[in-house]
Order: structure tokens, then C-alpha cells, then sequence
């Protein structure tokens, strides 16, 4: 199949972005104020997903435009990126009411924009921040806690990628001792994006090619 250019697969992502901005696939469509879709660079190889939109979030229509937005990007100028060089969204596209806990209805209503998300931009690299987020694309119970900062390799969107899960900025803001953990797991971002992209699941990786062999040295008479 032909690759499909970053222009239209942007085109798509606006398509995209249509259909959620008029969802009612779930309760939560009735109280919002904005639907959250997402915002950055559509081409970016680094993408964050976080759980749901706050308050803040619910009025502009953007994800993390408050505290916890302007912390995440002080950790990515500090190793020289910055908001625009990714794109950043939420498992969840609308506010759940008093900024409580992502049911799972409403996970697997919204489940297939951020699955369309991920295969339209193509990152490289998905850092998950919180629970949630972990939890829904590592397919796995296990909670943030014992897992950040360990890159895993999954398939997401029909694409094979790392994903990276992070402990969220809001909990960061509220421990010294998770901000410490985020700013050193944020900091080996960039070397993750210098790696090859992994191989898909279940496939063979490519071997390389053998050094030419050196020639055996000469064999010693026993008697010199």
C-alpha cells in the first residue's frame, strides 16, 4: 500500500476532530462545554496522552492549559523541546463532572478516536501520564507506580510503537518526590526518539550482517 503523505493524514485528523467535536456516545457529551480533542504538531514522533480534560481544559477546548499544561512544558523545554513538537491529548475527549475518575464506558466510547489518533499521527514514541492512560494502552493492571520511566512496545492503532509511561504532572505538582521521578523519566526522552522504531510484535528483528571473518593466526611449532 502506498504511504499516505502528512498532508493527508492531517486532512484526516481534522475529519477526525469533526466527528468528536459532535459525539454523543456517552453520558459525558451532555455536560460538556468543549469537547478536548487534542492539540500539537499532527507529524509529531512524540505524543502524551493523559486521562480526561479538567475545567480549565472543558472552556478552551485544549488540553493541559493549566498547572499541571504549564509544568509539562517546562520538563520538555528543559530537554529542549517544546509543546509544539508534539501532540498531546486525553483517553478522554470530554470533562467527566467534578474532574472524577474515567469510567469504563466511557474509556471504550472514546477509545477509538485516541486509537484513530495515534494511527493518523504516527509517533515514534506515546508517553502515557497517570494511571489511565497507562493502564488503557499497556493493557495491563499494573499501576504507574511500578511501571514509569520502563519503556514498553506495543500495538496501538494498528502500529507498533514504544509506549512510555510517566507519572502525571498533576501528581508531580503535588509530591516533590514524583517531580524528581518525572523530571528524570522526561529526561531520557530524547534518547528514546534517537532509537530504531521496535519491531512489530511477534515478528523477527533483522539480523545483521556478520563482520568478515579474521583470518586465524599462524600456529606456533610446539618447539618454536
Amino acid at each position: 500500500m502506498h504511504p499516505r503523505s502528512a498532508e493527508e493524514r492531517r486532512e484526516d485528523l481534522v475529519d477526525l476532530y469533526r466527528q468528536a467535536s459532535v459525539c454523543t456516545r456517552c453520558p459525558l457529551a451532555q455536560g460538556r462545554t468543549k469537547v478536548v480533542f487534542g492539540n500539537g504538531n499532527a507529524n509529531a514522533d512524540l505524543m502524551f496522552v493523559g486521562e480526561a480534560p479538567g475545567a480549565h481544559e472543558d472552556l478552551q477546548g485544549l488540553p493541559f492549559v493549566g498547572r499541571a499544561g504549564r509544568l509539562l512544558d517546562q520538563l520538555l523545554e528543559e530537554i529542549g523541546l517544546a509543546r509544539q513538537d508534539a501532540f498531546v491529548c486525553n483517553v478522554l475527549k470530554c470533562r467527566p463532572p467534578g474532574n472524577r475518575d474515567p469510567q469504563p464506558e466511557e474509556i471504550d466510547a472514546c477509545r477509538p478516536f485516541l486509537e484513530r489518533q495515534v494511527e493518523l499521527i504516527e509517533p515514534k514514541l506515546v508517553c502515557t501520564l497517570g494511571n489511565f492512560a497507562t493502564k488503557l494502552l499497556t493493557r495491563s493492571q499494573r499501576g504507574i507506580t511500578g511501571v514509569h520511566g520502563r519503556a514498553q512496545v506495543h500495538e496501538l492503532g494498528g502500529r507498533t510503537v514504544r509506549v512510555y509511561p510517566l507519572y502525571h504532572p498533576a501528581a508531580a505538582l503535588r509530591s516533590t518526590g514524583v517531580l524528581a521521578d518525572l523530571r528524570d523519566d522526561v529526561a531520557r526522552i530524547p534518547g528514546l526518539l534517537d532509537e530504531p522504531a521496535p519491531v512489530p510484535l511477534g515478528a523477527v528483528a533483522p539480523v545483521a550482517a556478520a563482520p568478515p571473518a579474521e583470518p586465524a593466526p599462524p600456529q606456533l611449532d610446539l618447539f618454536g
